[in-house]
């Protein structure tokens, strides 16, 4: 199957530049193709895999990707999708960023297999910094019309707020970026979110004014992707959802992926897993013949967890769903207690032995000792996964998984994580 072809089935084409053209060019021969980001933050989020999945699926179809990390554009800031200017960061806080990104994403697309062409990394602040001002307007700014640039969608839409000079400029950046990439490295293709439609078409015109008129290259970009419901995927009540295990812990990234709507799970299988469509398939039949098993979910959490963070800390996350699921809270870690419990009510105590009613009071789990005297009475409180019935009890350190919290269960799904200090 040509890789345009999977791409069609899994629904990852929004525009093409000549799709016949980069049709033929991909069946003939292997194609060197570029996908960007920019060091705005230290981790991506799941929002920057869409393009790299897509960059991903030619390698494995045996094309050649380069992943292009922009050290000089993000000292810039993209206008793309935004309202008002970015706030510009310090060059020492955007290298930081660049060596968080290229370890991120040497973890995730860079491979051993020998079988397939290697996944590049490169950095245009290599080659854009080499650059002086005079240099830049004579052999680049001449090539741009301002009334072509004012007509894109990315700046024509900032038109009424403002916008500066620097990110006006930001689109001459990035297609300088394209023609290195094509002089240099035979890359012919550049793909990006269905945003990036402008700066890639951009890229295009400097690339055929500097090259003549029937230079082969191709532009590609990647629907934007709302969840059934509207509103922008990736993001939750607590933000966007880190590549990060620091900021999204993996037990978090893999319950995202398993309470996807039942309306997106298939086309988040087709985007981000790589699977076969037989597979997926046979998923998609089953969220409408059994859709409580959710077996889709479950698949898509798995695949991705595994694919960013490893099959330890995926196994890690199963783990921690199985205990919070069966209230066998014994059998996790402390490290699996604060990743499972992080959203949830917490609470702190010292490690001082106190009767459980009083205990309970003084925390606030329970509004009286009567209350709490009748919830115990009833085996409504659970001490770390156990039901507790004796009124005398006297909750200590010797109580603390880990020697750092305890778990108070109140009725079915109320819990409440006490840290011992």
């Amino acid at each position: 199957m040509n890789i345009i072809d999977e791409l069609e089935w899994r629904d990852a084409i929004n525009q093409q530049t000549d799709a016949e053209g980069l049709r033929e060019l991909t069946g003939q021969k292997a194609v060197s193709l570029y996908c960007g980001v920019d060091p705005t933050g230290d981790s991506m989020h799941i929002g920057h895999l869409i393009p790299f999945m897509v960059l991903k699926r030619f390698q494995l179809a045996g094309h050649r990707p380069v992943i292009l990390i922009g050290g000089a554009t993000g000292t810039i800031g993209d206008p793309s999708g935004r309202t008002t200017e970015r706030s510009l960061q310090t060059l020492e806080q955007i290298q930081a960023n660049v060596e968080s990104l290229a370890a991120q994403l040497t973890k995730l697309f860079l491979t051993e297999d020998t079988n397939q062409a290697p996944m590049r990394i490169v950095n245009n602040y290599d080659w854009t910094h080499k650059i002086n001002v005079i240099e830049f307007l004579r052999d680049y700014g001449k090539n741009f019309s301002i009334n072509a640039m004012l007509a894109k969608d990315v700046v024509a839409s900032r038109l009424d707020g403002g916008i500066s000079f620097t990110e006006f400029s930001y689109q001459i950046l990035q297609s300088l970026d394209f023609l290195h990439l094509y002089q240099e490295e035979d890359v012919q293709l550049q793909i990006g979110g269905s945003d990036q439609w402008g700066n890639i078409t951009s890229g295009l015109d400097l690339i055929r004014k500097k090259e003549g008129s029937e230079a082969k290259a191709f532009g590609l970009t990647i629907p934007l992707m709302l969840k059934a419901d509207g509103t922008k995927f990736g993001k939750t009540a607590g933000g966007a959802v880190w590549l990060d295990p620091n900021k999204t812990t993996p037990y978090e990234f893999y319950q995202f992926w398993a309470n996807t709507d039942d309306r997106d799970v298939v086309k988040y299988l087709k985007y981000f897993t790589f699977l076969s469509k037989e597979r997926i398939d046979e998923l998609a039949d089953k969220v409408q013949t059994e859709p409580h098993k959710r077996e889709a979910q479950k698949t898509l959490a798995e695949e991705m967890t595994r694919f960013v963070h490893g099959d330890e800390l995926l196994d890690q996350a199963k783990r921690i769903t199985a205990a919070l699921f069966s209230g066998d809270i014994k059998a996790l870690t402390a490290d699996e207690i604060e990743q499972g419990f992080k959203e949830m009510p917490t609470f702190e105590t010292t490690a001082e032995a106190k009767n459980i009613v009083d205990w309970l009071v003084e925390l606030g789990i329970e509004p009286s000792k009567r209350q709490a005297r009748e919830d115990i009475t009833k085996g409504a409180i659970y001490l770390n996964g156990e039901r507790v019935s004796d009124l005398e009890l006297e909750v200590g350190a010797n109580h603390a998984i880990g020697g750092k919290f305890v778990i108070i269960r109140k009725g079915k799904k109320n819990y409440s994580l006490v840290k011992i200090v």
